[in-house]
């Protein structure tokens, strides 16, 4: 008898989050992830290491 309960409870959880769609902020997101579509890919490391194959291609 307690297995039918548990099962049934299970049922209801699956369906609440099947139809559970979050309201998501995307410009507020975008500026947490710090993304500007404008800039250019700049490589941080790049001044700070050598490439590891830069040596072995002279």
């Amino acid at each position: 008898m307690g297995r039918g309960r548990q099962k049934a409870k299970h049922t209801k959880i699956a369906r609440e989050l099947k139809s559970y769609s979050p309201s998501v902020n995307y410009s507020a997101l975008e500026r947490e992830l710090g993304h500007h579509s404008e800039d250019e890919y700049v490589d941080k490391w790049a001044d700070k290491y050598s490439d590891e194959y830069e040596d072995e291609k002279a």
